[in-house]
């Protein structure tokens, strides 16, 4: 098992999230990032709208993710 943060996901806060593969933790992430949503959580609403920019460059989009997901491999289990 594994452990990233909100942040370094991309959100806005320190919340741990607790996986063995990062589509799970991505899973989490996604999850957590709805909850802010709702709550409209104003620091989050801003990393989603980053997010949101990044997205329309599909190209940037699959280089963060591949290198959020080497970043998630490498780290220690725990």
């Amino acid at each position: 098992m594994k452990t990233m943060n909100c942040k370094q996901l991309g959100g806005a806060c320190e919340k741990e999230f607790h996986a063995n593969s990062f589509e799970e933790i991505a899973e989490m992430s996604k999850q957590h990032g709805m909850e802010m949503f709702q709550k409209k959580d104003n620091v989050h609403l801003k990393a989603m709208n980053e997010m949101q920019e990044l997205m329309q460059n599909p190209e940037a989009m699959e280089v963060w993710f591949k290198n959020k997901k080497k970043e998630f491999e490498e780290l220690p289990e725990n």
